[in-house]
C-alpha cells in the first residue's frame, strides 16, 4: 500500500492521475504477495510476465464464443482460431503456475517471513490427516480462479467507489475526515484501524449497490423441472440472476438511483446473501468465496487514499461531467478512465 500511495505522490505533480492504472497496479500487487510471496507482488520480471498472461485471458473470457450459443457450432471456433488462441493462454497459464509451485518446492528457497497461498496448500497437500487430497491441478484451479475473479473486480469497486466519492462531495468530506480523525496523524492505515471507519463500510456498501462487481451472477442450472409464481421452469434451464437490477428496484429501495451511504444506517445488510434484495457477492453455498479478502483489499486501499490525499478533479471539469458509463467486461468496468488530481495531505498537528 505505501508504495501506492509513494507512486501518486511523484506522479501528482504532473497533473490528473489515471486512478484506474493505478488501482489495477495496486489490486495486482496485493493478491499477487498474498498468492505467491513479495516477489511476484513488486514489478519486477515474474510480475510483469503474470500481467501480460492475465491481461490475455480475460480478453478470452470477455471475446464471443459462438459454441456459447450454438454448440453444434463449435467447429467454427477452430476455423476462426479461438481455440488456438484459448490453449495457448491455458498452456501459458499453467506453465507460470507450474514455475512458481517448483519454485516453493525447492529446499533452497529463503525461508518468507509469512507464508502465502501457495505454502499453504502445499501444506495442506502433505499432510495426510486431511480429509480433501490436494493435486498439484486442484492448486492451480485455485489460483486461477482467485486471479481471474477477484482482481478484475477488486479494482473495479475501488474505480466506482472514488467516481462516486468525486461526484459526492458531502460523502468524500465525511469520510475523508472519519479517516483522519481516527488515524491521525500516523502515515499508513493500519488493519485495525479498518474495524473503527463505520461510515466508510457505509459508502462501500453503497458503491456494491450501484456497481456489483459482477451484475449477472454465475449461472444456475436447474436440476429439477419446477414453477415459480406460474411459471414452468424445465430441467436444466441456464439462470442468470440479474443483481444490478435487484438492487436498483424502487420496490426495495428508496430513491434506488441516489448515492446515499446513510441508508444503510439502520439496516442490518451484510455481504452475506442473507437478504436477497442486496446480493453483491451472491448468495448460498455458490456465494463468492473470496468477497472477505476482497472487501479487506477495498476498504485498506480506499482508506488510504482518502488519508493520504485529497482529491479534485481536473481543471474545468464539473461533477456532472464524470462519465457514468459501464463497460462489458469480466466484472462491471467504468468505460471511460477516472482521472483525478491529487493533493498529498499536509500534516498538522491538531
Amino acid at each position: 500500500m505505501s508504495h501506492m500511495i509513494e507512486v501518486i505522490r511523484r506522479s501528482s505533480s504532473l497533473g490528473p492521475i489515471n486512478m484506474s492504472e493505478v488501482l489495477l497496479s495496486l489490486t495486482n500487487s496485493i493478491i499477487c504477495t498474498a498468492a505467491f510471496g513479495s516477489k511476484y507482488g513488486g514489478s519486477g520480471d515474474g510480475n510483469t510476465r503474470f500481467q501480460g498472461i492475465l491481461g490475455e485471458s480475460h480478453e478470452i473470457i470477455i471475446g464471443f464464443g459462438i459454441a456459447d450459443f450454438f454448440p453444434s457450432l463449435e467447429w467454427i471456433n477452430r476455423v476462426t482460431g479461438f481455440e488456438d488462441k484459448l490453449d495457448k493462454v491455458f498452456h501459458a497459464l499453467d506453465s507460470f503456475f507450474e514455475d512458481v509451485i517448483e519454485e516453493h518446492l525447492n529446499p533452497g528457497r529463503p525461508k518468507p517471513e509469512h507464508e502465502d497461498f501457495i505454502d499453504v496448500m502445499l501444506r495442506v497437500q502433505k499432510d495426510v490427516s486431511q480429509a480433501i487430497s490436494l493435486t498439484r491441478d486442484h492448486i492451480k484451479a485455485v489460483i486461477m480462479d482467485m486471479f481471474l475473479a477477484g482482481t478484475d473486480t477488486t479494482f473495479a469497486t475501488l474505480v466506482w467507489a472514488m467516481t462516486e466519492l468525486i461526484r459526492n462531495p458531502r460523502v468524500m468530506k465525511k469520510a475523508r475526515e472519519e479517516v483522519w480523525r481516527i488515524v491521525g496523524e500516523k502515515k499508513t492505515v493500519e488493519d485495525e484501524d479498518l474495524h473503527q471507519l463505520n461510515y466508510l463500510k457505509l459508502v462501500l456498501k453503497e458503491v456494491l449497490r450501484l456497481h456489483p462487481p459482477v451484475p449477472l451472477l454465475v449461472p444456475r442450472e436447474c436440476n429439477e423441472k419446477c414453477n415459480i409464481n406460474g411459471y414452468d421452469v424445465p430441467l436444466k434451464t441456464r439462470l442468470f440472476v440479474n443483481v444490478w437490477a435487484i438492487m436498483r428496484d424502487p420496490q426495495f429501495w428508496e430513491n434506488p438511483d441516489e448515492f446515499w451511504p446513510e441508508r444503510f444506517t439502520d439496516q442490518q445488510f451484510d455481504f452475506t446473501g442473507q437478504n436477497f434484495q442486496y446480493i453483491p457477492f451472491g448468495s448460498g453455498r455458490r456465494r463468492c468465496p473470496g468477497s472477505f479478502f476482497g472487501m479487506a483489499t477495498v476498504e485498506l486501499a480506499l482508506a488510504s487514499l482518502l488519508h493520504s490525499f485529497e482529491w479534485e478533479l481536473p481543471a474545468g471539469m464539473r461533477k456532472e461531467d464524470v462519465d457514468m458509463s459501464e463497460a462489458l467486461g469480466l466484472a462491471l468496468h467504468k468505460k471511460v478512465a477516472l482521472r483525478l488530481v491529487a493533493s498529498p495531505r499536509v500534516w498538522r498537528k491538531t
